[in-house]
């Protein structure tokens, strides 16, 4: 399930994804609003400028998510972002050149309309 917190900077930011021995990636992430999916790998997000609203499959509608927004993605739930762009910290819990393609995978239910 996918956890949403707080965090107070990007050095905090850093210093979590460091202390997960994760890996860090900058992001500025334009604006989308994409079909719910999901991933195969855990990740960590800290929305740092802008806003996104996540909704998680079986959640009770949307969550707006702003600057200083800590998300603890796990893998394999099925959620979707919308968003007039924002930035974020990611951290993955793997090398980002190792993650396999397309990240954005499409749920089984989906896959059979």
């Amino acid at each position: 399930m996918n956890n949403v917190e707080s965090f107070t900077d990007e050095a905090e930011a850093f210093a979590q994804i460091e202390g997960k021995n994760w890996h860090a990636v900058t992001l500025d992430i334009p604006a989308e609003s994409n079909d719910f999916h999901w991933h195969d790998f855990d990740a960590v997000v800290y929305v740092t400028k802008g806003e996104l609203m996540l909704t998680v499959e079986g959640m009770d509608g949307p969550v707006t998510c702003g600057r200083g927004t800590k998300i603890n993605a796990a893998a394999g739930v099925v959620h979707r972002e919308e968003s007039t762009g924002y930035s974020a910290i990611i951290g993955f819990e793997q090398r980002p050149d190792t993650l396999t393609q397309p990240i954005n995978k499409t749920p089984p239910a989906a896959m059979g309309k």
